[in-house]
């Protein structure tokens, strides 16, 4: 389970908790312009945007689980089982596999408009990685400083969301979420209104009362919720450290500690990395579960130029090491 959120204050930026109860052998990754993407069915992109973020440890082709492109096009990938349907591929047609479809996007796109156009002649198609990887069931939230979208590949095809909200999560569909929010609309980050009776003199008798009944569970609704309450109720001064600290804060309310969330398995469901990254600016901030200081990584600073990957190893402790296989 996972939650995105984008965030504009001065600057354009967007975080993400990765919860798994597994290592994907977590790498930042970046593409520089000049290394060639060989995709499966779609002509290779010699020449195309930078772009950078998390990926799984393969050498060959960068499996992001997030990313953004110099031009400050961002798009993240989250668990959506039993609901995601791939389609099969169709000769002629833009066949783009689950795992290429970041990269493919990022590396021909400078906004959300360019991106929605390209994805209207586009098929997500049932194309695993590897034999042994099949294709992990996801939907993606991909944002600009000036709008966000939804992308989800259902039965029905490819359905893309206005996201004014701004906020994604896991399953259900991002409809159910939207609609859901509208349950919660009498929290304020105030002391509320007392609606109970006006023949009651009902006062407040401590600081916070308004959030009475804010979601505080691990469900992706509730997450949802949380993360769109803090989102859109959350103050700080214009400037980098601010904004970054403002989103770990965030994400850090819509995490999972390990041993509070346990899978069918078993397993501890938690929240590996968390990370955010300044579009404008190109760096990608990160911290993980056992190290909470934050690190980064700058495109600028890097040879955009390359024809290589150039990868930094990102050790996240305590947790078994697993293939991209499984969902985000």
């Amino acid at each position: 389970m996972c939650t995105c959120i984008a965030y504009e204050n001065g600057d354009f930026y967007f975080g993400r908790n990765m919860d798994l109860d597994y290592s994907i052998g977590e790498q930042i990754i970046l593409t520089p312009r000049n290394y060639i993407l060989k995709f499966r069915k779609l002509d290779p992109a010699e020449k195309h945007y930078a772009m950078a973020g998390m990926a799984a440890s393969e050498d060959t082709f960068p499996l992001y689980a997030e990313a953004v492109n110099e031009k400050g096009l961002f798009m993240a990938g989250l668990n959506f089982p039993q609901n995601a349907v791939y389609q099969e591929a169709e000769e002629g047609g833009k066949n783009v596999a689950p795992f290429e479809i970041i990269p493919w996007l990022l590396a021909s796109c400078a906004s959300v408009q360019e991106a929605r156009e390209l994805l209207f002649q586009a098929r997500i198609v049932k194309i695993p990685f590897a034999e042994e990887m099949p294709p992990a069931p996801l939907h993606w939230m991909l944002g600009d400083g000036k709008e966000c979208v939804v992308l989800e590949a259902v039965e029905e095809g490819l359905k893309i969301y206005e996201n004014p909200i701004k906020v994604l999560t896991n399953n259900p569909p991002f409809p159910f979420h939207k609609d859901y929010l509208t349950h919660f609309r009498k929290l304020s980050s105030g002391q509320g209104e007392n609606t109970f009776s006006r023949k009651l003199p009902l006062e407040p008798y401590c600081q916070g009362m308004g959030g009475i009944g804010l979601p505080g569970d691990a469900s992706s609704a509730s997450r949802f919720v949380r993360a769109a309450f803090l989102l859109w109720n959350s103050r700080c001064e214009k400037e980098e450290n601010a904004n970054v600290s403002q989103i770990f804060h965030i994400l850090d309310q819509v995490s999972m500690v390990k041993g509070t969330v346990l899978t069918e398995e078993g397993t501890c469901d938690m929240t590996t990395y968390s990370c955010c990254v300044n579009g404008k600016r190109g760096v990608y901030y990160y911290k993980t579960y056992d190290n909470s200081s934050v690190q980064a990584v700058e495109l600028a600073k890097e040879d955009l130029e390359g024809e290589r990957l150039v990868c930094h190893k990102v050790s996240i402790r305590g947790v078994p090491e697993k293939s991209f296989q499984s969902g985000i």
